[in-house]
């Protein structure tokens, strides 16, 4: 079995036919699915969906896309929508200095928050991070300091001096379908050398199709396509990665696990 870690099942490309492509995937061999949130006006929608599928989970979370819009969030709202036993995480939350379409300072605040709610609560967040390293270590560093939470980078493409770094504070690496894109040389490196006690797998769909997908609109089946290359880069069987990251993340999301 796998666990697609990192989908967004209400967004355009997989919502119109929802249904449909969970049962595609589970036809792959796909047996569980994080459905993940971006927004506040999401919370409902993707909290609904786990509870009428019960191989779907939820998460919560504001993307720092999103940041200067949820600016005057606050803590509480946050912590309640944890309270609803589908979700099992905090995010998508965390830095995008790429396309700087949020006051840097307010993602970085909204950041903090949703750490700080995922140290109280033992949810663990979800981290986005691009063209963010230093400050997004820093952060994780500093708080890490404040008190242990659980964490993971999703679709990760980083350097590699990044990955050691979250690895050493604690973190889980989640690799999507860019690892297996021609030039993804440098993440293909870090998706072999992740202890196999901290690697998940994604799609991130509707977002990222792997090859030989590329071009369409990807749906979480298609992990099971950046699984079985992740494998082969390993030197594994796709049977050995698929046990694996299973584990991991009932291990890491343990309150889907209960």
């Amino acid at each position: 079995m796998l666990i697609d870690s990192h989908c967004h099942l209400e967004y355009k490309g997989l919502v119109e036919d929802q249904s449909g492509a969970l049962q595609r995937a589970r036809d792959a061999g796909v047996g569980g699915f994080l459905n993940i949130s971006t927004r506040e006006s999401e919370w409902e929608q993707v909290v609904g969906t786990a509870q009428r599928e019960n191989d779907v989970w939820a998460s919560v979370g504001i993307h720092p896309h999103e940041a200067d819009a949820h600016e005057n969030l606050g803590v509480d709202r946050l912590r309640k929508a944890t309270e609803n036993h589908r979700v099992i995480a905090i995010g998508e939350t965390g830095l995008d200095y790429y396309y700087d379409r949020s006051d840097r300072n307010i993602q970085r605040d909204l950041f903090r928050m949703h750490i700080g709610v995922a140290r109280e609560t033992g949810l663990p967040v979800i981290i986005h991070t691009r063209d963010a390293e230093q400050d997004t270590a820093q952060i994780l560093e500093e708080e890490m300091g404040k008190g242990a939470f659980p964490a993971l980078i999703h679709c990760f493409t980083a350097s590699a001096e990044f990955g050691r770094k979250v690895l050493e504070l604690g973190l889980t690496i989640s690799i999507s379908g860019i690892v297996t894109f021609k030039n993804a040389v440098d993440l293909q490196a870090v998706a072999a050398a992740v202890p196999a006690d901290r690697l998940l797998v994604e799609t991130d769909s509707p977002f990222l199709a792997p090859v030989p997908h590329r071009g369409k609109p990807c749906e979480p089946a298609f992990v099971r396509n950046t699984a079985e290359f992740i494998a082969g880069l390993r030197g594994e069987t796709f049977e050995l990665l698929a046990e694996q990251t299973t584990a991991n993340f009932f291990r890491l999301f343990d309150k889907a696990e209960a």
